[in-house]
């Protein structure tokens, strides 16, 4: 009973804490985006310095894993080893860089557009604007991938499309950029989770390695662009925003979210399941865009309410179905296989 009930509060405390890094990292990311007390009109350079605070952690978790994995396993400190034994040495080798870049050039669109969205929409619409990653992911699965969809799951997608101009018709300060950006965003998050499967085998099939080399060569690819396009902006906040404590660290809390939000997400698969993380992601994503209408005083619509509805809801039937056709090919399979072995 102890036992059960000491496993039920763990489940409950990493639902939580994917649900505050998450919520905080996106509350947290509005106001650098778009806070001219806090932060500067600079969204390139903000994101690019949380990825070097990525890279910093990764070779200080490398570092510690290193210092435990040497460590002789005993019964005191098996929890300990089991969490750094995860993070393998942060190196980085210019071969490897080089065949990780196609993945990394997807990975900068994909964060920029992500974080463009995020200043020019409301926190409550961001949800919203993004929607449209399950649409792409059909898309390029059957454009690059010849996989086909059944009737259900674009029916599914059907109802996020409909969420998506529907809540677009009725956001009260609808901002064509953000909407657009919000679109690439997505096109990116599909193309960066096909080009993650294909890249993987290059480190091994290790997310952290994966992670650390991604984020060095956003780092450079990030640098010229800065230089480019927000050079003057940086220049100007020289004795003003780039000399406040509160700005540098809210950037330095950001990019540590940014970090964790990795390591929750893989904690709460773990505790739970694939599916039972994605209702999380939905009721979460609920939760987030009704705080919104409170925290950032958006000014809520009947149809930005049933664009939301219809978004989550058809994402989260979109989950329901591809877990049910994954069982059915499941059994199938293993059916055939039984049917082979007794002939």
């Amino acid at each position: 009973m102890a036992i059960a009930q000491s496993h039920h509060t763990y489940i409950l405390s990493v639902i939580s804490a994917y649900w505050f890094v998450s919520i905080s990292m996106v509350y947290l990311n509005k106001v650098l985006m778009s806070s001219e007390e806090v932060s500067i009109n600079a969204p390139l350079f903000v994101t690019w310095f949380q990825c070097v605070i990525t890279c910093i952690i990764c070779m200080i978790a490398g570092k510690m894993g290193e210092r435990y994995n040497k460590l002789p396993v005993s019964s005191g400190d098996i929890s300990e080893k089991s969490f750094w034994s995860q993070f393998p040495k942060a190196e980085y080798h210019t071969s490897v860089g080089m065949r990780v870049l196609p993945l990394s050039v997807v990975f900068v669109g994909m964060i920029t557009f992500n974080n463009l969205c995020l200043k020019w929409v409301e926190v409550s619409f961001y949800n919203v604007a993004r929607s449209l990653t399950l649409v792409f992911n059909v898309f390029f699965s059957y454009a690059m991938l010849g996989i086909t969809s059944s009737n259900r799951t674009m029916l599914c997608l059907g109802v996020v499309i409909c969420g998506f101009f529907v809540g677009s018709s009725g956001e009260m300060n609808f901002s064509v950029n953000g909407s657009l950006a919000g679109i690439c965003s997505s096109l990116f998050v599909s193309l960066n989770s096909i080009f993650t499967k294909k890249i993987l085998p290059v480190v091994e099939d290790n997310h952290w390695k994966l992670t650390y080399y991604n984020n060095c060569n956003a780092v450079i690819l990030f640098t010229p662009l800065i230089l480019f396009f927000e050079l003057p902006v940086l220049a100007a906040s020289l004795d003003k925003q780039l000399m406040s404590g509160l700005f540098w660290g809210a950037m330095c809390v950001a990019g540590v979210f940014g970090f964790s939000i990795g390591i929750v997400t893989v904690l709460q698969i773990k505790a739970t399941s694939p599916l039972t993380h994605n209702i999380s992601g939905t009721a979460k994503a609920a939760v987030q865009s009704i705080m919104a209408f409170y925290i950032w005083k958006n000014e809520p619509t009947l149809k930005g309410i049933i664009g939301i509805a219809f978004v989550l809801g058809g994402s989260l039937l979109y989950t329901l179905v591809k877990m049910g056709e994954g069982r059915k090919r499941a059994k199938g399979g293993q059916a055939a296989t039984e049917l082979k072995g007794s002939k």
